[in-house]
């Protein structure tokens, strides 16, 4: 199985598409990880770019609105449009942690609608404030529906659970036979982001996360999967944190991201 590491856009969005795919080639990433609706670039301008450099996309999207209904309204819109972007994946943060199962059910299986219409893979992220924002909630929400598939970003779910998830071992297993895409963060008991991976201090949040990602990538080889992505998506400020006063990142991103490439392809390769 081939491992490819992604870069995320998200701290670089002031960069043009261009200039942001020649940095991360020259730097070692196999791929991008990209918001749509942030792109200045057109889609076809995007899918352009990206076959030039041979990078493949990622394209991540949200559905949002009020109600459910909004949500698969505003899902089908932002599916078309990255679609024209001729992504390779699509990740989506989806449904809302205030509706009920059904609702949720509800986007998720127009979201599938959208894939097969398409032809496109979509997987949805683990994340808080969303459909998938607890351990459990997911576990329900997977054993309704079986063509359910996740990015994992368990760093959520510490923050949500205040824990490393000891005691949420058969939801944990599930969502992890059920991942196809991977948004590696390292998360603690009071946040979705370390300050640092690199410091001893947070060692055993990374050895706790490496060990899922692990898990996952056995999954997907036992699976027969030809190729799994992982993004290293550590988020700028207010995810990184910052120095009172100053408010100068405690920590250098882009040395962190690419710490983390390294350490992704020691451990999942």
């Amino acid at each position: 199985m081939r491992l490819r590491i992604a870069r995320s856009k998200w701290d670089m969005d002031a960069l043009p598409l261009d200039r942001f795919l020649v940095i991360i080639a020259a730097a070692g990433f196999d791929a991008s990880d990209i918001y749509i609706p942030s792109l200045r670039e057109s889609p076809e301008e995007t899918a352009a770019l990206h076959a030039r450099h041979g990078i493949p996309l990622v394209a991540m999207i949200t559905s949002e609105g009020r109600t459910p209904e909004e949500h698969c309204s505003s899902l089908g819109e932002r599916f078309a449009l990255a679609a024209r972007c001729t992504p390779v994946h699509i990740n989506c943060h989806t449904g809302r942690d205030t509706f009920s199962r059904d609702e949720n059910l509800a986007v998720f299986r127009e979201a599938l609608a959208l894939a097969r219409r398409f032809g496109i893979a979509i997987s949805h992220e683990t994340h808080r404030g969303r459909a998938t924002y607890s351990a459990p909630a997911t576990r329900e929400l997977l054993g309704a529906m079986p063509e359910l598939r996740l990015t994992a970003d368990f760093s959520h779910w510490c923050c949500v659970h205040e824990s490393l998830l000891a005691d949420q071992g058969d939801a944990l297993e599930l969502a992890i036979a059920r991942t196809d895409y991977i948004h590696a963060r390292v998360g603690h008991v009071e946040g979705p982001q370390v300050s640092d991976p690199r410091a001893p201090e947070w060692s055993a949040e990374l050895e706790a996360h490496m060990g899922w990602w692990r898990r996952i990538a056995d999954a997907r080889r036992a699976a027969g999967s030809e190729e799994l992505i992982v993004c290293p998506e550590f988020g700028p400020a207010p995810y990184m944190p910052l120095l009172p006063h100053s408010r100068m990142p405690v920590a250098d991103l882009w040395e962190i991201t690419l710490f983390m490439k390294d350490i992704l392809r020691e451990n999942l390769g």
